[in-house]
């Protein structure tokens, strides 16, 4: 095991195959990625290229076929266990019966937080994602983008060190996934959490990210790492610069070729 904690994820020839012999489906082969602390790291690549197996299998929630995989340290499964990380999925799942302030306080339910501190953590995690005026409201009585808000800080909740985000923000408007991609820019910065955060999107893995992670077509495999060196804060001026444009270039240039690559192998 690595004592070295410098890296928050450390991926070491990481393999996964689903099926069985005779059908088996190659979904990730040879990743290799270190994560450091207080970055933002999105994962690109076409569709089925197993971008959210990878964060799945960080997460703990599927195992690798083969290879190593360390959180903070320790094994997924000890920093799953050490409620190391929190996940936010595509879709919120909130619990309509519950108001929001009910859902985002939740975690802190599970783990026995007394209950003074608990509406303290639930208040001040409803300020940071700018619902205090919704906490009695229920998940039906909030747009979309809310409800999503509402999932970031039921993740944040507990503190966690590493926040995994799924495509978040994929089934909102386009006007409303760059108003949440500039408030999670907000609240990271906050936070200082480490996030992994998947995306079909190349301009908002470039807004957002500190690193590209380029991935090809099945099966995936790391093509590209992508430094993303655009001035902080980010904002809509951001999205005017010529390295933003140049960035997002490069990211669309790794991926025509990670496909090519990924297809002919």
């Amino acid at each position: 095991m690595n004592n070295d904690v410098s890296a928050v994820v450390e991926v070491h020839e990481l393999n996964k195959t689903f099926g069985n012999a005779g059908s088996e489906t190659v979904a990730l082969s040879g990743i290799n990625l270190s994560i450091r602390p207080g970055e933002l790291v999105s994962l690109i690549g076409p569709s089925g290229c197993g971008k959210s197996t990878l964060l799945r299998v960080i997460g703990d929630l599927t195992r690798p076929t083969s290879g190593t995989i360390e959180v903070n340290g320790k094994s997924a499964t000890r920093a799953r266990t050490d409620r190391d990380y929190g996940m936010v999925f595509q879709a919120p799942v909130l619990f309509d019966w519950r108001t929001i302030e009910a859902n985002v306080g939740l975690p802190l339910e599970i783990i026995d937080m007394p209950k003074a501190r608990r509406a303290q953590r639930i208040a001040d995690m409803l300020a940071l994602v700018e619902l205090s005026d919704f906490a009695r409201h229920h998940p039906w009585q909030l747009s979309g983008g809310m409800q999503q808000r509402a999932a970031i800080a039921r993740a944040l909740a507990f503190e966690p060190r590493l926040l995994l985000m799924d495509e978040p923000f994929g089934a909102l408007d386009e006007m409303t996934r760059e108003r949440m991609n500039t408030e999670l820019l907000r609240i990271w910065e906050q936070t200082g959490t480490t996030i992994v955060f998947v995306t079909h999107s190349i301009p908002e893995a470039v807004f957002l990210s500190s690193r590209v992670v380029v991935m090809s077509a099945r099966p995936g495999r790391i093509t590209k790492i992508i430094e993303v060196d655009l001035p902080r804060p980010r904002s809509d001026e951001t999205r005017t610069l010529d390295g933003y444009f140049e960035l997002i270039t490069e990211v669309r240039e790794g991926l025509k070729s990670g496909h090519v690559a990924g297809t002919t192998s």
